[in-house]
């Protein structure tokens, strides 16, 4: 079965007629950035590549405030949101208390995942997050301590310590599961299988290979892919071959020079998916956050359930046009296209399959 997917958004039909009828409803999955910092420093990282306009805006200080969580919490439970994911700005793991916020919101019925270096998914923690997550998942551009070194500038050991966490992680039991996102560039597109098989020794659920981003110009970033994309991918044609019930690679290497012009006038994922940062702010995306292009409100002044509710926010959401606001990489534009196409079909004709 699939982990990953551009049509879960079928799963919620009455999202779509929402969509429809131009109304507000919650959204089915929430991504929360808990906090900046971070103990690696991986050189592709969106929010603080230079070359990116992903995080101008984001300070390394910023966290949410324990009252502003607890808070968050509250409405999302409240608003029937499906599921959480936990992710950066920095580490989230380092976030305090997060194990106990998770517990609440698992507690009421809401799916957790997490995206991590993997560098604290250790003790008390780990077992915690076995317990009442769904699934976590480490990122990844090094197979060994010294490339490790060079490109998140940590100490020599980091390495093993992470694989050493996982390996111990899968151990716990539970059904969380646990994959790992490989992210391919210049140095390391001639280790994909070498890590991949090193995953799978240890337990890892799955790998998913995908590309780094290093410009928000399309003809850069493809230029920096071209040399390697065909080496890349026969390595991942092999790595693939040790797939099997209880390991897979999942192929995510392909052309990014499609996600960046928009044809759709509203971006209908947004129903399905909003991004809360470590500075409190509301965020139309992961590709948004921590742009002023991308703030739609701020839990400093109202919560989300008062967010949600407003007018402004209807207007806000109907009027925000991806042609003109988002000529940048878009993880969700496969999601908005496929959705845009379903709601300009004329209804008169559904019928005719």
């Amino acid at each position: 079965m699939a982990v990953y997917n551009t049509n879960k958004f079928f799963a919620f039909p009455n999202h779509i007629e929402t969509l429809r009828n131009k109304a507000i409803t919650p959204p089915v999955h929430i991504r929360i950035k808990p906090i900046n910092a971070c103990n690696h420093s991986c050189w592709f990282c969106a929010y603080r590549a230079e070359d990116l306009d992903l995080g101008e805006d984001m300070k390394l200080t910023d966290k949410l405030p324990q009252e502003t969580m607890t808070d968050l919490v509250t409405d999302i439970i409240e608003l029937g949101v499906k599921a959480v994911t936990f992710s950066g700005g920095g580490e989230p793991l380092l976030y305090k208390n997060l194990d106990k916020h998770i517990e609440r919101l698992a507690t009421s019925g809401i799916k957790i995942g997490i995206l991590t270096n993997g560098s604290f998914l250790r003790g008390e923690l780990a077992k915690n997050l076995a317990k009442y997550c769904t699934w976590i998942r480490v990122s990844t551009d090094a197979w060994s301590n010294e490339s490790l070194r060079e490109s998140r500038k940590v100490k020599i050991g980091e390495y093993d310590n992470i694989i050493n966490n996982m390996a111990d992680f899968k151990t716990l039991g539970g059904t969380c599961s646990l994959g790992v996102s490989f992210i391919v560039g210049k140095t390391n597109y001639n280790h994909i299988n070498e890590y991949c098989l090193r995953a799978k020794e240890i337990g890892v659920d799955h790998v998913k290979v995908a590309p780094c981003i290093v410009s928000n110009d399309p003809i850069e970033n493809e230029e920096y892919h071209k040399c390697i994309r065909t080496d890349a991918l026969n390595e991942i044609l092999v790595a693939q071959k040790l797939n099997d019930e209880n390991f897979s690679v999942v192929n995510h290497y392909h052309s990014l020079g499609d996600k960046f012009q928009k044809s759709y006038s509203i971006c209908p994922f947004r129903l399905y998916l909003m991004v809360v940062g470590a500075d409190s702010k509301v965020y139309t995306c992961q590709d948004k956050a921590y742009t002023q292009s991308g703030e739609i409100g701020n839990l400093k002044n109202e919560g989300l359930k008062a967010l949600l509710k407003s007018k402004s926010y209807n207007e806000e959401f109907y009027s925000f046009d991806p042609r003109s606001k988002c000529k940048h990489h878009c993880v969700a534009n496969q999601k908005n296209l496929e959705l845009w196409n379903f709601l300009n079909i004329e209804r008169e004709h559904l019928q005719f399959v």
